[in-house]
């Protein structure tokens, strides 16, 4: 019986040697070692045995013969399975070597870059980085900022206002911020004079995109409330301003124009390289209104104040055709600047 044992035995580890796929192993695994497989069926045969140490003998080799057996299946399987995922990384493996010669790395968008040189040139004329709230209350976004009750900006055509209520505010009067200066009224709400700011930031209004205008941009509001501020102030800040951010030879100039927020107002424009004037944004002194609804006495501080669209910068720093380019995330256009 041994010896028939040690023969099946070995004709078995053949089997399993030989098996070609997980599946075949499986299958090996039921024949062999199975409750009716080749082996077991020398386990039925112990009771046939003579003498007790026959049977004992013959038991202990039949264990012998199913463990290892087992060990080879075990073995088997294992070295089929890591081929199968050798295999199966081997036929989804990617060719990433172009991707390796020349490292790439993302860099800020032309915006953002327009954004930073823009706080970056105010920190230099001693100015400081103020942040408000996307959504605004129309108090905060019109009323403080002497738009009252029937301005055209306050209408549905040219605003976007949200269900949600804002602190303080009531149902039917939250909204997405047309312009950045509800931050001058918070600013002055919160700090004691001098105020020397500048607060960048996105802003939203009803417009059709096209090549100069988006539903959504980005605007930079600067405000000064200290004793003694007048226009002549206001002209020498646009005018460091414009040669810093465009460069020595950009030119600048004032025009008298109307906004509810200030008295007197004007736009501010630089003349492009054909000789041709470009509006940027539009300043003045700020409205004593608008100085008392921030907390401020008139009588005692004046101030100016100034704002401008950042896209328009980036435009027209880098010369871009359609500002629409610049939120399409083309790469051919993006990697450009």
């Amino acid at each position: 019986m041994i010896e028939d044992l040690n023969v099946a035995r070995d004709a078995a580890l053949a089997d399993v040697a030989a098996a070609a796929s997980l599946d075949d192993v499986a299958a090996l695994d039921a024949r062999l070692l199975g409750k009716k497989g080749e082996l077991a069926a020398f386990k039925r045969q112990l009771g046939s045995l003579a003498s007790v140490d026959e049977r004992k003998a013959a038991g202990a080799a039949v264990n012998e013969a199913l463990a290892a057996v087992s060990v080879a299946l075990d073995e088997r399987r294992a070295e089929l399975a890591a081929a199968a995922r050798s295999a199966a990384v081997e036929s989804e493996r990617l060719d990433l070597t172009e991707f390796t010669a020349r490292p790439a790395r993302g860099h800020a968008h032309v915006v953002t870059q327009a954004w930073e040189r823009l706080e970056d040139v105010f920190i230099g004329l001693g100015y400081q980085v103020a942040e408000g709230p996307e959504v605004e209350t129309d108090w905060f976004n019109f009323e403080a900022l002497n738009m009252a009750d029937g301005h055209p900006a306050r209408g549905e055509f040219d605003t976007l206002f949200v269900d949600h209520v804002a602190p303080g505010g009531t149902p039917g009067h939250t909204l997405l911020r047309t312009h950045t200066s509800p931050v001058q009224i918070r600013a002055m709400q919160a700090m004691e004079p001098p105020i020397y700011i500048v607060a960048p930031g996105r802003v939203f209004r009803r417009d059709t995109p096209d090549a100069t205008h988006m539903p959504v941009f980005h605007q930079i509001e600067g405000l000064v409330v200290d004793r003694g501020i007048t226009m002549a102030h206001l002209a020498g800040t646009i005018e460091a301003f414009t040669k810093a951010f465009f460069g020595g030879n950009v030119e600048s100039r004032l025009r008298p124009s109307y906004f509810p927020f200030t008295e007197p107002s004007a736009e501010f424009d630089i003349r492009r390289p054909n000789g041709d004037w470009l509006e940027l944004g539009g300043c003045g002194m700020v409205h004593p209104a608008v100085l008392r609804a921030g907390g401020i006495d008139p009588e005692e501080y004046t101030g100016f104040a100034f704002g401008f669209g950042i896209d328009r910068m980036a435009v027209m720093r880098h010369q871009i055709a359609d500002i629409r380019d610049m939120y399409t995330n083309d790469l051919r256009f993006v990697e450009q600047f």
